[in-house]
C-alpha cells in the first residue's frame, strides 16, 4: 500500500457551547439573592496548519474525522464553564481546500499558514446576564451553541524545486537515486513510478562551510504521455504537482529503444505542459538527453547524462541548482504572503420561502439569537423580540412578503407572525398586550412605570 496519499476527505466536528446556568443566590441571612448562573464555556475549534512536517495526506485516507472537545456549563456562584480544547490538524504545504460543491476555500502554501475549518459553539449565557431593572428575577439562560460540522475535499500540490518531466521508463527514478537519498522502485517498465517522490539535493561543501551549500527538493513526477493533460494514462492525477515548481527539467530517452526521436519527445512533453496550464511553458527549464551511455540519438544544444555512469550529473545539478538560485531571490517578497480564502462572505440573515404561509429566516446571528433553554418562559420571549428586533429580521420579513398569520422558523423556534400599527411580534398575547398599552397611553391612563390604573 502506497504512503503517498495526495487527495482526502476532512470532517471537522468543532465542539458544542455549554449552557448557561439558572440559579439564584441562597446565603444564610439573605432574604432574596439575585440570579448568579455562570456562562458556559466556547466549544473548542477545529483549525488546519501547514507544516513541513507532513509529506501527504496519508493520515485523512482512514481516519478523515477531526473533533474539538466541548464547553462545559456555567455552574451557580456565577462560575463560567471552561473552554473546550482547540485541535490543530497538520497537513502538508500545499494543501488545498475545497468545500462540499467543489469550490475553492483556501490555499495552505506557505509554513505556518493557519486556516480556521470548523468554528465551536459559543457558550450561553448565565441567567445573571440579564438581570436589569425591569427584570429582577431572570430565571431563563441561554442553551450553548452547536459546533460547526462540514465536510471538505483535500487535495495536495507538491511544493518541490525541481520537477523532473519525461516519459515513462526515461530514467527519473534512476536520476533521483544518483543525486539525492531518495530510493524510488526502479524497473525497466512503464509506469514503474505510480507516486511522486521527493528527494533532497545538496550541492557545495559539505563538512568545512556548510552555509555555502545550496539545497533544494527534487521530485520524480510520474511519467507523461500524449494525451496527459485530458486524463490519459496518470494524467491529471500528477500534473498538478508540477504547477509549483520553481524550475522544471525535462528527460528526453536518447536510447536506442526510446518511443520516439527526441525532438518528438520535447514536442509533445511540452505540449502537454501547456494544454495543461499554460504558464508552465515560462518556467526556467532544463533540457537534458538520458541514457547518455546507451544513446543512439543525438539532439543539439542539448546536455547528455546518464545516471548509471554519473555522467554529466555534476554540471547538472550545479545548474539546477543556479536556477532554483534565481527563482528564490525572485519570490523572497512573496514569503511573507498571506493567505488568501477563497470562500465567500455569505449574507449574515437571509429570508427564505418554504411554502405558502412558511417561511425561514437563516442566519447565525438569528439563531443565536433564540437559543434560549425554555422557550415558553415570558421573559425569554420579550429578550427574543428584543434582539430581532435590534438585528433588523422584522424588517427583513416585510420587506420579504410575510403576511400576519405565517409561520417563520429560526432555529428551533417557529412563531406565528403578526403586525399591526403597535409593531411587530411572536404571538398574539404579546400583541394584546402591546396594544392595551398603546389604547392606555393614548388616553393618558398609563403611569410612568408601564402598568394602567385601572382596578
Amino acid at each position: 500500500m502506497s504512503s503517498f496519499v495526495d487527495s482526502a476527505q476532512l470532517h471537522a466536528k468543532a465542539g458544542n457551547g455549554g449552557a448557561g446556568c439558572v440559579s439564584f443566590r441562597r446565603e444564610a441571612h439573605v432574604a432574596k439573592g439575585g440570579p448568579d448562573g455562570g456562562d458556559g464555556g466556547k466549544g473548542g475549534d477545529v483549525w488546519l496548519e501547514a507544516s513541513h512536517n507532513q509529506a501527504s495526506l496519508l493520515g485523512f485516507r482512514d481516519h478523515p474525522f477531526r473533533r474539538g472537545t466541548d464547553g462545559q456549563h456555567g455552574t451557580s456562584k456565577r462560575q463560567h464553564g471552561s473552554r473546550g480544547k482547540d485541535v490543530v490538524v497538520s497537513v502538508p504545504l500545499g494543501t488545498m481546500v475545497h468545500g462540499p460543491e467543489g469550490q475553492l476555500l483556501v490555499d495552505l502554501k506557505g509554513p505556518g499558514d493557519r486556516w480556521l475549518a470548523a468554528e465551536g459553539g459559543l457558550g450561553g449565557q448565565g441567567n445573571a446576564r440579564f438581570l436589569s431593572n425591569q427584570r429582577r428575577a431572570p430565571a431563563f439562560a441561554e442553551q450553548g451553541e452547536m459546533g460547526e460540522e462540514l465536510w471538505f475535499d483535500l487535495e495536495l500540490k507538491l511544493q518541490a524545486d525541481v520537477a523532473l518531466i519525461g516519459f515513462p521508463n526515461v530514467g527519473k527514478s534512476t536520476l533521483i537515486s544518483r543525486v539525492s537519498a531518495a530510493r524510488p522502485k526502479i524497473a525497466d517498465y512503464p509506469f514503474t513510478t505510480l507516486v511522486p517522490n521527493l528527494g533532497v539535493v545538496r550541492v557545495g561543501a559539505r563538512s568545512a562551510r556548510p552555509s555555502d551549500a545550496t539545497e533544494f527538493v527534487m521530485a520524480d513526477i510520474p511519467g507523461l504521455i500524449e494525451g496527459a493533460a485530458e486524463g490519459r494514462g496518470l494524467g491529471h492525477d500528477f500534473l498538478r504537482h508540477v504547477e509549483r515548481a520553481r524550475v522544471l527539467c525535462v528527460l528526453l530517452d536518447l536510447s536506442e529503444m526510446a518511443p520516439r526521436p527526441p525532438e518528438e519527445q520535447l514536442e509533445v512533453l511540452l505540449g502537454e505542459l501547456g494544454r495543461y496550464q499554460a504558464d508552465l511553458l515560462t518556467r526556467p527549464r532544463v533540457v537534458v538527453g538520458s541514457k547518455g551511455d546507451v544513446a543512439a540519438y543525438e539532439l543539439d544544444g542539448t546536455q547528455s547524462i546518464s545516471a548509471v555512469t554519473g555522467e554529466g550529473l555534476d554540471k547538472l545539478v550545479g545548474t539546477l541548482a543556479g536556477l532554483v538560485t534565481i527563482a528564490r531571490d525572485d519570490e523572497a517578497e512573496a514569503l511573507e504572503h498571506e493567505i488568501v480564502v477563497h470562500r465567500p462572505i455569505p449574507e449574515e440573515i437571509t429570508v427564505e420561502r418554504d411554502g405558502p404561509s412558511s417561511w425561514t429566516v437563516h442566519g447565525r446571528a438569528a439563531r443565536r439569537a433564540v437559543r434560549f433553554q425554555d422557550l415558553t418562559d415570558d421573559q425569554a420571549l420579550a429578550e427574543i423580540i428584543h434582539r430581532l428586533r435590534e438585528l433588523g429580521v422584522d424588517r427583513l420579513l416585510t420587506r420579504a412578503g410575510v403576511h400576519d398569520g405565517d409561520v417563520v422558523t429560526i432555529g428551533a423556534l417557529s412563531f406565528e407572525w403578526w403586525r399591526d400599527e403597535v409593531g411587530t411580534g411572536l404571538d398574539r398575547g404579546e400583541h394584546h398586550r402591546a396594544t392595551r398599552r398603546e389604547r392606555l397611553a393614548r388616553h393618558g391612563r398609563l403611569d410612568g412605570n408601564g402598568s394602567d390604573d385601572e382596578s
